[in-house]
């Protein structure tokens, strides 16, 4: 086996990632990542710095990790903030730190690519790469987030603590159309939910659904500037620039799609989403004003409408936000896995992390209790 390091993902070549990558997760194909860097949202002087791990051997590449040197913790949406001020305090620097994921983006795949799935060995010599070059150019830490299953039990039996957080997923559970899916809700939260509904479709406004392959550079424009004015309206620019989007949509055509809402000929809001074989992933929403229920009704209503419609199993609609919970999206485990150079803060943090988990199990199990189903249909 071979290690080596990589500062463009283009070095590693398309082929070969997406081999290990598979089909499963749209975002973490070479297109999407490859676009992330060329369209600048993704650099060091976004303090995304790539620095991805592969192992070749004489068959080709045998294993990559998605890696980053970060001087931030922004766009992770797995806080450790925290971490970083006690490390401060103490006298360290916490940045920069090493972090595997996929930027901007939290949702669950693989982390270890591996061309064998039992390949102990080349997850354990990436993971060793992995802390040898943070120990080497000066990192506090490696962080992997939003790792699957595989993935997770790899980290855990090489050293990494686990860390648990929650997200709210929606489940299809062969609903035949929106109306048998409500009825499997007590009678409360579903006349909620019609009204919901009710509000959007007597305001006149219209939905369409756009595919990478129907979208243009005008819409792009339209979809990037209604995102924008959502992020500006929370005093920030969306991570992702519009030359990203433009380039997944024409590099993924087929995962990506845009729910369009209509007043009219006008746009009025905008939800951009990544489908998989068998999940729909809901990703950025932007809307021109403020509109009742629109928020609801583009950015989680009409995704499980697409599901019922497409049989897609799973819809994951971003993280946190208990006002999903009253929508039919039931609280979910993620994870996440971490190392720390400095021995006391490891420690500590294995204690912190298993006291967190047991907060977050009593949450999840204090949420679902709130769940819009009924009783006899969970």
């Amino acid at each position: 086996m071979r290690i080596s390091i990589h500062d463009r993902i283009a070095d590693i070549g398309e082929k070969q990632w997406n081999r290990l990558a598979g089909d499963e997760w749209p975002f973490l194909r070479f297109e999407f990542l490859a676009a992330a860097e060329q369209s600048g949202s993704v650099s060091a002087a976004e303090g995304w710095q790539p620095c991805h791990l592969a192992i070749t051997d004489g068959n080709g590449l045998r294993a990559a990790l998605p890696l980053y040197r970060k001087t931030h913790s922004w766009g992770e949406f797995v806080f450790d903030w925290a971490w970083a001020n006690a490390y401060h305090r103490a006298g360290f620097e916490y940045y920069p730190k090493l972090v595997s994921t996929v930027p901007f983006t939290p949702a669950t795949s693989a982390r270890l690519l591996l061309r064998d799935s039992n390949d102990e060995a080349a997850a354990a010599a990436l993971l060793a790469g992995a802390t040898g070059l943070a120990a080497d150019s000066g990192c506090s830490s490696v962080h992997v987030l939003f790792p699957d299953e595989l993935s997770t039990a790899l980290l855990a039996s090489n050293g990494f603590k686990l860390r648990r957080d929650c997200q709210f997923h929606w489940e299809n559970r062969g609903y035949a159309d929106f109306d048998a899916f409500l009825a499997s809700f007590s009678s409360r939260k579903r006349k909620k939910a019609r009204r919901e509904r009710r509000k959007i479709a007597e305001a006149g406004i219209r939905f369409r659904r756009l595919t990478g392959t129907e979208l243009t550079a005008d819409h792009w424009r339209v979809v990037y500037d209604l995102i924008s004015r959502t992020f500006m309206a929370r005093g920030s620019l969306p991570y992702f620039r519009r030359e990203f989007f433009e380039a997944i949509g024409r590099e993924l055509a087929e995962q990506v799609l845009v729910i369009l809402a209509e007043d009219g000929n006008e746009p009025i809001a905008a939800a951009i989403f990544f489908v998989g074989p068998d999940t729909l992933y809901g990703r950025y929403w932007g809307a021109r004003a403020h509109y009742d229920s629109l928020h609801f009704e583009t950015c989680y209503y009409q995704g499980i409408d697409y599901c019922i419609e497409k049989r897609i199993s799973r819809f994951e609609p971003g993280t946190q936000g208990e006002h999903k919970i009253s929508r039919g999206f039931l609280p979910t485990e993620v994870r996440s896995a971490h190392w720390l150079a400095q021995p006391e803060f490891f420690s500590a943090i294995g204690d912190y992390v298993d006291e967190e988990a047991r907060h977050v199990a009593r949450y999840m199990e204090a949420v679902d209790e709130h769940s819009p189903y009924r009783r006899d249909d969970t």
